[in-house]
């Protein structure tokens, strides 16, 4: 392991080196992907350059120790070996964490695709419920939130919502959110007062760079309409909505919710391109599917992986066993324990193939 960290810690400072060239300064493109390249280093140098400070500091602590001491020093030499030991044990389990194979897609933007499912308006509802949680989510980490088209129900729930959340490591946390969100709850429109169940899909895709995937502007088909707003209301009159077919594939995608068909047409590029990438990378990843299974999930859309238990005011994530009574909270976008929780796992489940 030490060996390993000592190649990055060289490939780091070379990196720092090659970034304060003129030349690569003046190269937007290269100074843009070295930027990113030190940038994946950072955090792992910097714990190994603690790591290696702290084992300096045990050296001369035990050092000290053979030294002919009075009690009050030895206590205090004692004191610090032992606080050095518990930061070493840190040290070591956060970089083994950290030297396990990184997605390369976790630092991207997302693109968001809540789909109601079965239960009608209900599930239309908690399709919208689904969705200011994950804004309210993303609020809280600093991040951008961006509909790029949605679709009302008759009770201004969603049908579908599709939307783009941009900020730093946003597909690292949420990545996790793929599946079947079930709700159990008596509906609005039920007089009869019975729980209901329903559930909404939600599917999390990176977003793709225009470098990463190219598109044959021929391969595509382009449709304009006039959009439509809740409930099917006429919002304007005008040809700004905007399909794309993806010929080759069969790819479908629509945006109405700008008022200018140029805009539209960029928004649903950026989700057309997303929905190519987890193709082209669901195809790569065919091989090696069933070790990304387990206890988080290979993110199926027909997976079940969380239930919102309204009358007990409970959440359940069925992938690690986790049950929270803070429903409130949840979908005011506390997400953090349930995240937290399934990124240990998954980093967990990492460890033990390494081992």
């Amino acid at each position: 392991m030490l060996d390993k960290l000592s190649s990055l810690e060289e490939r780091y400072e070379e990196l720092s080196e090659l970034l304060s060239r003129p030349e690569t300064v003046g190269d937007l493109n290269k100074y843009y992907k070295l930027s990113k390249a030190l940038s994946d280093l950072t955090d792992i140098v910097n714990a190994y350059r603690e790591y290696k400070r702290i084992m300096a500091d045990l050296a001369d602590a035990e050092e000290m120790l053979k030294e002919d001491l009075d009690q009050e020093l030895q206590t205090l030499a004692e004191d610090e070996i032992k606080q050095l030991l518990n930061r070493k044990s840190e040290l070591e389990n956060l970089l083994q964490m950290l030297l396990l194979p990184r997605d390369p897609n976790d630092e991207k933007n997302v693109i968001i695709e809540i789909r109601a499912g079965t239960g009608g308006e209900e599930a239309a509802l908690f399709a919208a419920a689904l969705f200011r949680m994950y804004c309210r989510y993303a609020e809280k980490q600093g991040w951008k939130t961006d509909i790029m088209d949605v679709s009302y129900s008759d009770l201004n729930g969603f049908k579908e919502v599709i939307f783009v959340i941009e900020g730093r490591g946003v597909y690292s946390k949420l990545k996790y959110e793929s599946g079947v969100h079930r709700v159990q709850r008596i509906p609005v429109t039920e007089s009869g007062g019975r729980i209901h169940t329903s559930a909404a899909t939600v599917a999390v895709l990176p977003e793709a760079e225009e470098v990463e995937l190219e598109i044959n502007p021929n391969d595509l088909r382009v449709d304009l309409y006039c959009s439509s707003g809740p409930g099917g209301q006429s919002v304007n009159t005008t040809q700004s909505a905007v399909r794309i077919t993806h010929v080759p594939s069969g790819l479908v995608v629509t945006c109405q919710d700008e008022k200018s068909q140029h805009k539209n047409k960029d928004k649903a590029m950026r989700v057309l391109r997303a929905r190519l990438l987890e193709v082209v990378t669901a195809e790569k990843e065919a091989e090696i599917a069933d070790t990304r299974r387990g206890m988080v999930g290979s993110g199926d859309r027909s997976e079940r992986i969380r239930t919102y238990n309204y009358p007990q005011g409970r959440v359940s994530d069925h992938r690690i066993g986790l049950t929270l009574h803070k429903l409130d909270s949840v979908l005011e976008g506390e997400l953090d324990e349930i995240i937290n929780g399934l990124i240990t796992q998954d980093q967990t489940e990492k460890l033990k193939q390494v081992n």
